[in-house]
């Protein structure tokens, strides 16, 4: 979309510089990326960026006017929370870069109310500009030091860093370590695995250097849906006992603020969505994708539904169709190949702000039919995890 960024840095790119990239993320981080990282960034235009910016703060103001009732019909009663609840301290809003009339636009795939590679993109920012000319005069919304003292203030509060953990399933295992890493040593905080969690009269726990340490914030990177397929897997607490902690985000925002709530956003950007067992019996299925509400890395999802599909689901409120976008094929690479993209604006909300914050922009670039780099081919470029810098 930036035609002289793009011819530059395809100039500039050299394998070598990719191993750069990665080897000076695995310095920050301990770990090398366990996804697969793109060989390049994207560029946007600063028409595309306003746009871009404009319909995600209007979807954040439609999602927050939804009554609280509404909301709360969005949590499974199986996966309930007690607890106060709070703000969602996260949106992460998922666009399509898509092409509408010969114009480039954006289209709303799912936002969530979950916590994504905050740190990471961070680091992946300051990495590209570290190796590459091209983009090491691309600034960033905040600076460096701003940007961790937002993610510090939204996490730890007016907590005690020790007092503040990091909370998932075998985090260490997790494709996403490092940013876990990246975040631990930034700000202080302790990576524990729900697992070593201790419970004791509505406190919670965790060892570190033989000393039992209060918890008393947690940073969550626990998803359910995860913890529900987990055979054998024995939790250090019940999630649904009254515990005396605080929440970053509290687990019931993963449901309230999700694929939930995309039927019920107005938006030249928001494809046409419905409940599967609510939608209009005359739509040209082809036409759409069958989700459902609440799988994690694009589990579940049928890209081209048939009505026996629709059949076979038992627990239709749980799903939704949403109309198919076509990406555009955008970003051309090395070879004269191109692929296309999906952007996720990272939003926190710190507890002493009045509205979210945009932090930074996450992208995944693809050539295989879904936008998530589990499904990408081995050999191809260009395809993976990366950023945006606009011009």
């Amino acid at each position: 979309m930036v035609p002289e960024m793009r011819e530059a840095f395809n100039r500039e790119y050299t394998p070598e510089k990719y191993q750069q990239l990665l080897d000076l993320l695995k310095a920050k981080g301990g770990v090398y990326p366990q996804f697969r990282l793109s060989e390049s960034p994207i560029f946007l235009n600063a028409d595309f960026k306003k746009e871009l910016h404009a319909v995600a703060e209007d979807i954040i103001a439609q999602t927050l006017n939804l009554s609280p009732e509404i909301l709360s019909s969005a949590v499974p009663a199986s996966h309930f929370v007690p607890g106060e609840e709070g703000k969602p301290h996260f949106f992460t809003i998922d666009f399509g870069i898509c092409e509408n009339d010969g114009r480039i636009v954006p289209q709303l795939i799912e936002l969530q109310a979950f916590p994504s590679l905050y740190a990471f993109q961070q680091e992946l920012q300051d990495g590209y500009r570290e190796v590459y000319a091209t983009v090491k005069d691309c600034q960033s919304a905040h600076t460096r030091e701003d940007y961790y003292q937002l993610l510090r203030e939204t996490i730890i509060s007016d907590c005690e860093p020790r007092e503040v953990v990091l909370l998932e399933i075998e985090p260490h295992h997790q494709k996403t370590n490092i940013d876990f890493y990246l975040t631990a040593k930034e700000l202080g905080i302790s990576i524990v695995c729900l697992s070593e969690v201790v419970h004791h009269d509505g406190r919670l726990y965790y060892q570190k250097d033989g000393e039992r340490i209060r918890i008393r914030r947690i940073y969550n990177r626990v998803i359910f849906d995860e913890l529900d397929q987990k055979k054998g897997f024995v939790p250090g607490f019940d999630f649904k006992t009254e515990l005396d902690v605080e929440w970053v985000t509290h687990p019931n925002w993963f449901y309230k603020i999700s694929k939930y709530v995309l039927p019920l956003l107005t938006s030249s950007a928001v494809p046409a969505t419905y409940y599967l067992n609510n939608y209009p019996a005359d739509i040209d299925l082809k036409d759409y994708v069958l989700k459902p509400l609440y799988s994690f890395a694009g589990s579940g999802v049928i890209l081209n539904p048939t009505r026996s599909d629709i059949d076979n689901i038992q627990d239709k409120k749980n799903y939704i169709l949403q109309r198919k976008v076509q990406y555009a094929p955008l970003f051309r690479d090395i070879n004269g190949g191109h692929a296309r993209a999906e952007i996720r604006l990272l939003y926190v909300w710190p507890e002493n702000h009045d509205r979210p914050i945009l932090m930074e922009h996450l992208v995944r670039m693809t050539k295989a039919a879904m936008v998530n780099v589990d499904f990408n081919k081995k050999g191809e470029i260009w395809i993976g995890g990366s950023t945006a810098f606009f011009v």
